[in-house]
């Protein structure tokens, strides 16, 4: 167990690093969406700033509303059964040239429209004239065509509601360098992927800048739609690794004198998967009531979620290479085995921080494809390494006909290799899935693809617990060559059964292997560290 030590070491080291330099950083907001000194961009023939999207389910049928308010929501009623988007302090600075141009008499010198509309109504925004360039600001010849205001948005009503998309219309007036749009609530009547623009048609405001809050609420909470279901899956999920770890632990204490290193490690992952399951939740519960993901508590969730997936993909790295069973340790494969630890859990925890640390939305394009590609390229290394080292192992098994281990090993290649085959199937579906979604109109099931890869890391872990659960013959069966008729009794026992107490003939047999060297391992580096360790 030396190497592990010294890995988990290392991983502390490095994750008090990580929390340190995020602790500084305040929290951040994801349903409750901050803006601050945002710039618009130009798109077309309009200054656009893209301020949020997020699925929302539709308000009760006892507070259904299609209008505008400025009724405050008491911050207490977090499941009142209202949806709604909340505008909040939103204020737009424009530059001295741009408002020099007007007199302080004036009335109105710069329309800045908010629009908010659900995805599905997203070609009831903008037209072109002739059937040239999109355009999202009406134009002299689509003002004939479309019969719209020059100078405002092209907004046609949806055929499901005729309110919508919504617009939300703010002035600069006279010559003022800054404007405050008015408080409102804009009540959600059906479900849906909603976007949020703030778009101006006036070549004046060029540079517009806002600042100001967006809140953006569900029926039960602030957790977005797609997110919602996670929270009641990690209840479920918590509750499936506590009946795992009655069992396993039960097991655990009754043969704690027969408890092999990697029975050790498989309690370790055990404990990492329950504690992050539960994390999980209450991140979530907190998120919801609050509008709020605080990114230090995010951290450490992401954080013990990288462990255990490092620490459980290492542990079949382990078992595949047959460390506690056929080998008591991986010789000069332990550095490697450290290393790659290391590598895949920076890999992981930076991939997992970019998609959840202060956000909801998918890290998008560039950004996601340099960091999803180290974590694919060291899992993709991995599984390699996996299925080298069990052929490896096998083979041994098979040369000194280990038929009790032999039997347990073929089990668990059988289980990798539908586990390999459901991650690749999955990944070709996730795919797929954002693929032919790109706007997000599925929202509602999304939910799954991040739940697929819990049960199925979940499912796996209890494969490995069945087959090298505690036993009172753990110890004695660890690392004897079980060769020849003399032992054919001993063979029928399986790892996880009881043997005989007393049997010192077997226990001298174990010695007289170690003595002679008896463990075939790979290269010289491995026997001369077995001799360190």
């Amino acid at each position: 167990m030396a190497f592990l030590t010294v890995k988990f070491a290392n991983l502390a080291l490095v994750f008090a690093v990580v929390v340190f330099v995020l602790s500084a950083i305040k929290g951040a907001e994801s349903s409750i969406h901050v803006y601050d000194r945002e710039i618009f961009r130009e798109v077309g023939n309009a200054y656009l700033l893209s301020a949020g999207s997020e699925g929302l389910v539709s308000s009760s049928s006892s507070s259904r509303s299609s209008d505008t308010s400025e009724e405050k929501i008491d911050p207490g009623m977090i499941q009142d059964g209202r949806s709604f988007i909340r505008f909040e302090n939103i204020t737009f600075w424009r530059s001295k040239e741009a408002a020099a141009q007007h007199s302080s008499m004036e009335h109105s010198t710069g329309l800045i429209q908010a629009l908010i509309f659900e995805a599905a109504d997203r070609d009831n925004i903008g037209g072109s004239a002739y059937g040239g360039q999109r355009s999202l600001c009406c134009t002299p010849d689509l003002a004939k065509l479309e019969g719209c205001k020059q100078g405002e948005l092209i907004r046609r009503p949806s055929a499901g509601d005729l309110k919508w998309p919504i617009v939300l219309n703010t002035q600069f007036s006279g010559n003022s360098l800054s404007t405050k749009m008015d408080a409102a609530e804009v009540y959600i009547t059906k479900t849906g992927m909603y976007n949020l623009f703030f778009i101006s048609c006036d070549p004046n405001l060029k540079r517009l800048v806002m600042s100001g809050k967006t809140f953006w609420k569900n029926p039960d909470g602030y957790l977005p739609g797609r997110m919602a279901p996670l929270m009641k899956f990690y209840i479920l999920m918590s509750l499936a690794y506590v009946l795992l770890s009655v069992i396993w632990f039960s097991q655990y204490i009754r043969f704690r004198r027969d408890i092999l290193p990697i029975q050790n490690c498989i309690t370790l992952v055990i404990a990492l998967g329950l504690f992050e399951m539960t994390l999980w939740y209450f991140e979530y519960l907190h998120f919801n009531k609050t509008g709020m993901r605080p990114v230090v508590i995010t951290t450490w969730v992401v954080t013990i979620g990288a462990v255990r997936k490092t620490v459980s993909r290492l542990l079949i790295l382990c078992v595949s290479m047959g460390y506690g069973v056929v080998r008591p340790t991986l010789g000069g494969l332990t550095s490697k085995v450290i290393l790659l630890g290391l590598t895949y859990f920076l890999a992981s925890e930076l991939l997992d921080i970019a998609e959840n640390v202060g956000t909801i939305n998918d890290i998008s394009g560039k950004a996601r494809l340099f960091l999803v590609l180290p974590d694919a390229f060291l899992d993709a290394f991995l599984i390699l390494w996996i299925f080298i080292s069990l052929s490896k192992t096998l083979e041994q098994l098979q040369a000194k006909r280990s038929s009790v281990k032999l039997d347990i090993y073929r089990k668990f290649s059988n289980a990798l290799a539908v586990t390999v085959i459901a991650s690749i199937t999955w990944i070709g579906y996730e795919v797929y899935f954002k693929a032919t979604d790109p706007f997000n109109e599925r929202w509602q099931s999304a939910w799954i693809i991040t739940a697929f890869w819990d049960l199925l890391a979940f499912g796996l872990l209890c494969v490995i617990c069945y087959l090298w659960a505690p036993s009172q013959s753990s110890q004695r069966y660890a690392y004897s060559d079980e060769v020849g008729e003399d032992y054919e009794d001993e063979e029928a026992q399986s790892l996880t059964r009881g043997a005989t107490e007393g049997d010192l003939s077997l226990v001298k047999h174990e010695k007289n292997v170690g003595n002679k060297g008896g463990f075939d391992l790979d290269d010289e580096d491995d026997t001369e560290e077995d001799k360190r360790e």
